[in-house]
């Protein structure tokens, strides 16, 4: 068993990464229970693993209650959120309560939201089941839901008090949902990690196809470094957060494209967003250009998309940015961008002209 803890003084809590740990998970959660019927907020693909998260409350003496939600990214809306305050509410959520989160980063983004604003606050638990939430959104307290003007605009900080990660349950996870997982991975060799890019590199393949080891080795090395990250930077005031954002700028314009539909998954839109953020690195002189074919390659040879094109958008540059300019890191009119000088050497640039983004595009 590996424990992670994020470090942010009374909202601190531990990251848990054991195969197995599913079936165990009461061990954890009875003592947050508090005696009372737990909720457990999870989609329609993941019954099977609800069934073995039940079994374990239950044999532990602690009742549960099951909320089923529809999969997909069309459940992070006003509608679903409306729902799910409702039903918590029907259930008698306490403030001092806990409510599970048991799914991808759609579950987990809605659940954490949802429980920053029930009662003006109450706690949850995240129990991530794809990769990309065990790597990426089940840490680090965002919480969002979609809106009309983009993705991921209306929501809060709200730190869970414990993750529970169980790598077995990525054996029923279908392997596109790995790959997309997959780019949330690579990224943290990208940000600032060229040794952990190296490793991606050697051990992608395996990682794919399930290898324990290396799948145990990229959570926890994804997990660590953005633990670390959140610790410095909770809210994104000093700009080191910020850095995690590398390809979500591109990557959520092209699934704005694709109406935040199973058309384009995030991870793919990530993926892609970083090979253009290194494209247009290099072809302004940022980065070496070898460093940008280097991503590029890495990520077709894995089968995720490095651009526009491969990511099946057809859609020219105007279109694009009119899409980026709802983005939420909007500040005083001008966007920010996670560029980079070369792979681990990403950084913040508030001075990318826009217009320039647009020709990249098209060209």
């Amino acid at each position: 068993m590996t424990t992670i803890p994020v470090a942010l003084g009374s909202r601190s809590y531990d990251v848990v990464i054991e195969a197995g740990v599913l079936a165990r998970a009461a061990d954890w959660l009875k003592p947050l229970s508090r005696g009372r019927r737990m909720a457990i907020v999870t989609d329609e693909n993941v019954l099977p693993h609800l069934a073995t998260l039940q079994a374990s409350l239950t044999t532990a003496g602690v009742e549960s209650e099951a909320i089923v939600l529809p999969p997909g990214e069309g459940t992070k809306s006003w509608a679903m959120l409306e729902q799910l305050t409702d039903r918590l509410l029907d259930l008698g959520i306490e403030r001092g309560d806990h409510v599970v989160a048991l799914g991808g980063g759609v579950i987990g983004d809605l659940v954490g939201f949802a429980c920053s604003i029930v009662k003006r606050g109450c706690g949850f638990v995240q129990i991530p089941t794809t990769l990309l939430a065990q790597v990426d959104s089940s840490v680090g307290g965002k919480t969002a839901i979609n809106s009309r003007a983009g993705k991921n605009l209306v929501g809060a900080f709200h730190q869970p008090a414990l993750v529970l990660i169980d790598p077995d349950v990525l054996d029923t996870l279908p392997l596109r949902h790995v790959r997309a997982g997959y780019a949330e991975v690579v990224k943290y060799g990208l940000i600032d990690d060229p040794a952990f890019f190296d490793w991606c590199e050697a051990n992608a393949p395996a990682l794919l196809a399930g290898d324990p080891a290396a799948r145990a080795y990229a959570i926890g090395h994804s997990v660590a470094a953005k633990a670390r990250i959140v610790a410095e930077d909770e809210r994104e005031t000093t700009g080191k957060r910020a850095l995690l954002n590398l390809g979500h700028t591109f990557g959520h314009a092209l699934e704005a494209e694709a109406g935040f539909s199973d058309r384009l998954l995030h991870g793919e839109g990530v993926a892609a967003g970083m090979a253009l953020a290194f494209g247009y690195s290099a072809a302004h002189g940022l980065a070496p250009a070898a460093d940008a074919d280097r991503v590029a390659a890495h990520l077709r040879a894995i089968g995720l998309p490095d651009g526009v094109a491969a990511a099946g958008i057809k859609a020219d540059g105007e279109t694009l940015v009119a899409h980026m300019l709802h983005d939420k890191k909007m500040d005083a009119g001008k966007l920010p961008f996670l560029l980079a000088r070369g792979i681990g050497g990403t950084y913040l640039d508030t001075s990318v002209n826009l217009v320039d983004v647009r020709a990249f595009l098209d060209a």
